[in-house]
C-alpha cells in the first residue's frame, strides 16, 4: 500500500509540474488578444495566519551565542553553547631540546625547553555583538564528561547539564569577566584592520599537561593522537552567568596549550639570548585545538516562556521571534468544507491552471520601546510546509522553490515580505490530496499515515489532520550566497539565531492575508 501511494503522488505531481514548467510565470499580459479560447483572470483568496511557538530549533551553526538580553517585550533570553575541538591528523607537539647535547641542537624539530606546560588557554573570538558594548558580564567554561553525538540532530533546548557534572568543582575550567568591546585597548589597535576582538579565558595547566602527556604516550605506541583526542576532551560549555545586556556571536573559537621554546634561526641554530651569551634565546610557542565546521557544536538558549506567552495569546497579529522563539503558521484556502463558506482554491480553480500564486506578509512598523538595543525585522524569511519545518534543517536542505521559498524583507519601500509565485506548492499539496483521496477509495487505508489513534488513516480528514497538508511555517533565517556564471545561488539556509521579531499583519482578529492568484481557463 505503501509504495502504491508514493507512486500516486508522483504521477500526480509530474503531471501538474509538466504544465507549471511551461506556464508558472505567466502574467495577465502574456496572453495575445486573439486567442478566444484563452481566459486570464485574477482571483483573490483568504489566508488565515496565527504565532505559534518554537518551542524548539535545530541549532547547526559556527557561531556560538553567549550572553543575556532582556527586552521590553519579550522578556530575556539568555545564550550559552557547548562545543568539541578539532585535532588535525598527524599531530605531534614539537620535541624537547637539551641544549648541552649536540643532537638536540643540530636536530631542528627540536624546540621544546622542558617537556611541560607554561600555559593553557581558550579564546573565543567575535566579529560582532548585539547590544550595550560595555555592559560587565562574566562567563564559565565547564569541561564536558559526555561527548556530542555526530548522528543526533540536536535543537536549542539542549540541556547542557546532560553533558557535564554541574557539583563537581573540577568541571569547572576557568571563569572570564569581559565587555564586548575591551577599553584596556586602546582606540588605534582596535581600529586596525588586524584586530579582531575576543576573550580569553585561562584555563588550569592540568589540562595542557593532560594534552601533552597523552600526545607523547601515543607517538610511543605509533598511533595519530587525532584519533584519541575527542575522548581525551569531549568538549567544553560556555555559559553566561553575569550580566544582561549583550550576546556575543562567536565565531573563532581556539584552545591553546602554550610551552616554552628555543629560537632557531633560518638554518636551524639556536639563538643566543645576547650577543656572545652563553645563555640562549627562548620565546614561547603553541598547539592550537579549534572549533570548526568538521565537529559538532550546539547552542542552549533560554526565553522567557511568560512574554512569548503573551505575544501567542495576542490575536490582533502574528509574530516572529528569534531565537528558537514565535514563528508564523499560515493556512492556505485550499478547499472550504463549510457549505456557507468562501470556495477554496481547488474547489474553485481545481480545473483551471494557475499561473502565478502570490502571498505578501506585511510587517508593521517596529515599535520603539525607549530601548537604545531595540531588535530589528528579519532580513530573510523561509516559507515552507508545516510538516517539513524540522527536517528542512536536519537535512541541511536549501529552498527548492517547489515547497520552500525565500523572500527578502523590503523595509524601505512596502515593509513587506514577499513570495511571489508559490503556484508548485499549491500544486503539490493538490497531488499529494488526490493521491490520498484515490489510495483510501482503493484500499480504504493508507498504512504509512498515522492517525492520532495510532492507526492507518481511514478518512481523508484524518489524512488531512495528521499531514497538516494545508499548513504553511514562515521562519526568520539566514542565508550563504556564492557568485555562480554571474548568478547570485544560496549554498546555505540555516535558522536564524540572532535577536530579532517581526509584528506582521494577520492573526484571528486582525485580518486575513491575501493568496493573489493568476489563472488560465480552457
Amino acid at each position: 500500500m505503501k509504495v502504491k501511494y508514493l507512486w500516486i503522488v508522483f504521477f500526480v505531481s509530474l503531471t501538474f509540474f509538466s504544465c507549471d514548467d511551461n506556464t508558472g510565470t505567466l502574467g495577465l499580459d502574456m496572453f495575445p488578444g486573439s486567442d478566444q479560447n484563452i481566459n486570464g483572470k485574477l482571483a483573490t483568496f483568504e489566508v488565515t495566519t496565527k504565532s505559534e511557538l518554537a518551542e524548539n530549533t535545530f541549532a547547526k551553526t559556527s557561531i556560538g551565542y553567549l550572553g543575556k538580553f532582556t527586552d521590553q517585550d519579550f522578556g530575556y533570553y539568555e545564550a550559552g553553547f557547548l562545543t568539541q575541538f578539532h585535532c588535525n591528523e598527524g599531530f605531534h607537539f614539537p620535541v624537547v631540546c637539551d641544549p648541552k647535547n649536540e643532537a638536540d641542537r643540530n636536530n631542528p624539530k627540536a624546540i621544546m625547553v622542558k617537556d611541560g606546560i607554561y600555559r593553557t588557554e581558550l579564546i573565543l573570538g567575535y566579529s560582532t555583538y548585539f547590544g550595550d558594548s560595555l555592559t560587565a558580564s562574566r562567563l564559565s567554561v565547564y569541561r564536558l564528561n559526555k561527548s556530542l553525538d555526530k548522528e543526533t540532530a540536536y535543537y536549542t533546548d539542549i540541556d547542557p547539564g546532560e553533558f557535564y557534572s554541574k557539583n563537581d568543582p573540577v568541571a569547572l575550567l576557568g571563569r572570564k569577566a569581559y565587555t564586548a568591546v575591551d577599553l584596556s585597548v586602546s582606540d588605534s589597535i582596535r581600529k586596525s584592520s588586524g584586530y579582531y576582538p575576543s576573550v580569553t579565558v585561562t584555563l588550569p595547566n592540568s589540562l595542557g599537561e593532560e594534552i601533552l602527556k597523552a600526545s607523547r604516550q601515543a607517538d610511543k605506541e605509533n598511533v595519530d593522537f587525532a584519533n584519541k583526542f575527542s575522548e581525551l576532551l569531549k568538549g567544553v560549555y560556555v555559559k553566561n552567568d553575569y550580566g544582561d545586556g549583550t550576546i556575543l556571536y562567536i565565531n573563532r573559537i581556539q584552545l591553546n596549550v602554550v610551552y616554552e621554546i628555543f629560537v632557531r634561526d633560518t638554518l636551524g641554530v639556536i639563538i643566543p639570548k645576547k650577543y656572545d651569551s652563553k645563555v640562549d634565546s627562548t620565546a614561547y610557542g603553541y598547539r592550537s585545538f579549534t572549533a570548526t565546521k568538521e565537529i559538532i557544536q550546539a547552542n542552549s538558549f533560554k526565553n522567557d516562556e511568560s512574554k512569548l506567552q503573551e505575544k501567542l495569546n495576542d490575536k490582533t497579529c502574528t509574530y516572529l521571534k528569534t531565537p528558537a522563539g514565535i514563528y508564523t503558521q499560515a493556512t492556505l484556502p485550499l478547499i472550504n468544507k463549510d457549505p456557507k463558506g468562501k470556495k477554496g482554491v481547488l474547489d474553485s480553480l481545481g480545473n483551471d491552471t494557475l499561473n502565478t500564486v502570490k502571498l505578501s506578509f506585511t510587517n508593521y512598523n517596529q515599535s520603539n520601546n525607549n530601548s537604545k538595543y531595540n531588535m530589528t525585522a528579519p532580513t530573510y524569511l523561509l516559507l515552507l510546509r508545516e510538516k517539513d519545518r524540522d527536517k528542512f534543517f536536519e537535512e541541511n536542505k536549501i529552498n527548492d522553490d517547489v515547497t520552500s521559498y525565500i523572500a527578502v524583507h523590503n523595509k524601505v519601500n512596502t515593509n513587506q515580505y514577499v513570495f511571489p509565485n508559490i503556484t508548485r506548492l499549491i500544486n503539490t499539496c493538490k497531488a499529494e490530496r488526490e493521491a490520498a483521496v484515490l489510495a483510501l477509495q482503493t484500499d480504504g487505508r493508507i498504512d504509512d499515515i498515522l492517525g492520532v489513534d495510532g492507526k492507518p488513516v481511514t478518512t481523508i480528514e484524518a489524512w488531512e489532520e495528521v499531514t497538516k497538508w494545508d499548513k504553511i511555517a514562515v521562519i526568520p533565517v539566514t542565508i550563504t550566497t556564492t557568485t555562480s556564471n554571474q548568478t547570485e545561488v544560496i549554498i546555505s539556509v540555516l535558522n536564524d539565531l540572532q535577536p530579532g521579531y517581526a509584528k506582521l499583519k494577520g492573526g484571528e482578529q486582525g485580518g486575513k492575508l491575501a493568496l493573489d492568484i493568476i489563472y488560465t481557463s480552457f
